[in-house]
């Protein structure tokens, strides 16, 4: 596999990519192919809303080939965001993934997750109001693109004068932990299973 390559912003016709990267690294950044009834949904909700919403702020890294393998998505404000998913994204899969009566199983809890966003105010906006979320596929891991997404990001956001910016992950997902303690983000207090992180601009 050719070295991933340039970062670049994100173009229309991007979205299927960014479906399948946000797929194949989405169980705590490994491949979640097949955990879900419907391999669709993770990407519907942790990647192509922000598309939608923010393609200004959505960046991509591509391999030598040019071809998407890895990207930034984020917001600047996130309780704006949470409310538009809420109200005017999220109810169009209504009938597609319908809301479960119960956590029963693992796509169960997503889903309701998903039901849920917006509904109060997020924990981290008052003082971190923008959010993240990056995936690399394992070819680009190690080589810089995921330090350069963030800056890229970063640059983006200050200029827009936004204050600051937090991120949750899996508590799981070690490597990703260790990632954005290297670039300077500060561990913040986390509920069970997360870890969330923030940093001033």
């Amino acid at each position: 596999m050719t070295a991933a390559g340039g970062i670049r912003p994100f173009r229309p016709g991007d979205e299927p990519a960014l479906s399948e990267i946000c797929l194949r690294t989405a169980d705590a950044g490994s491949d979640a192919t097949g955990i879900f009834e419907d391999d669709a949904i993770w990407g519907h909700i942790w990647a192509l809303p922000y598309a939608e919403r923010h393609p200004d702020l959505v960046f991509v890294v591509e391999d030598g080939n040019g071809t998407p393998v890895g990207y930034v998505v984020a917001t600047d404000d996130t309780d704006g965001f949470e409310e538009w998913f809420r109200t005017q994204w999220w109810p169009r899969f209504a009938n597609r993934w319908p809301k479960p009566e119960a956590e029963v199983t693992r796509q169960d809890g997503t889903l309701l997750y998903a039901y849920g966003r917006g509904e109060k105010p997020e924990r981290y906006a008052a003082d971190f109001p923008a959010h993240l979320h990056i995936d690399l596929l394992p070819q680009a891991q190690g080589q810089g693109a995921g330090r350069r997404l963030i800056e890229t990001l970063f640059a983006a956001l200050r200029e827009r004068g936004v204050a600051g910016l937090h991120l949750v992950a899996s508590a799981e997902n070690t490597g990703a932990m260790a990632f954005y303690t290297r670039l300077g983000f500060a561990a913040l207090p986390s509920s069970p299973g997360s870890s969330a992180y923030g940093m001033r601009l």
